[in-house]
């Protein structure tokens, strides 16, 4: 636990993360992403929870960006080491279960790059995103010019990467940086509700499911296919498969329980 991460497992299944530095608009500092990281490494091994929430704390922002005040001064190599150490867009997009990104108010630079880095972003009507970094001489560092164009498309992405403007929610719906918007006053109950059935799935088919689908990123499709086709076959010798066929055949609800 850190003062600037809170962590809360709700209802056993659900873990929420919350950025914790409200009065810095909850920047990232080297502090705040060490913390994610070491959640994550927690939580990975917590065969209890299935799904993860990252939001931001107060209702100003999920989190608007780097701590520039970290920039200040940093040679490349020092800059370099601080991003190898504590990467957090990595640690999150490679995290075996899914993440869902509750986004409200700013979600800008580095905070937009995390919530790329999530598998689903869920964001209130009032959010505003973008990625400012040219505004400050510099580009994205954390996988904007990466994760961007694969979500919104070359020419949406270069369009926000090179203004350095700001979109808001519905914009950055219609063009697919998030996946929901949602009245600001229903954002939490939304989110949760969908981590919630999201939860109720087998374990071991949501990590399949999630590796499966990032393998689409980075593999040809003959080899994604593949990929594909070993998940598929392994989880016939589960006994979540076997339970999830029994209850669809007798027509109840199934149980899984990760074996």
């Amino acid at each position: 636990m850190s003062d600037v991460l809170k962590v809360e497992k709700l209802d056993g299944r659900i873990a929420l993360l919350t950025v914790n530095r409200p009065d810095k608009m909850n920047a990232l500092n080297g502090e705040v992403r060490c913390a994610l990281v070491g959640a994550l490494a927690d939580l990975r091994d917590d065969d209890e929870v299935r799904v993860i929430v990252l939001t931001g704390a107060g209702d100003r922002a999920f989190i608007a960006g780097a701590d520039i005040k970290e920039f200040e001064g940093a040679t490349p190599v020092q800059q370099l080491r601080a991003m190898v150490r504590g990467n957090i867009y990595s640690a999150m997009e490679d995290f075996p279960k899914p993440i869902i990104a509750m986004i409200h108010g700013y979600c800008l630079g580095g905070g937009c790059e995390l919530a790329m880095a999530c598998d689903i972003r869920i964001a209130s009507d009032r959010a505003r995103l973008g990625q400012p970094e040219i505004n400050l001489g510099i580009i994205p560092g954390g996988g904007g010019t990466q994760r961007l164009p694969r979500l919104v498309g070359e020419g949406r992405a270069l369009k926000l990467i090179l203004t350095g403007d700001m979109i808001g929610a519905e914009e950055a719906g219609r063009i697919g940086l998030v996946d929901e918007v949602v009245p600001a006053d229903e954002l939490r109950d939304r989110t949760l509700e969908l981590a919630m059935r999201i939860a109720s799935r087998g374990p071991i088919a949501l990590q399949a499911a999630k590796e499966s689908v990032l393998a689409a990123r980075r593999m040809p499709l003959d080899e994604g296919l593949k990929f594909e086709r070993g998940w598929f076959a392994l989880l016939f010798s589960t006994k979540d498969k076997e339970e999830g066929v029994d209850a669809f055949l007798g027509k109840r609800e199934a149980h899984f329980t990760g074996e």
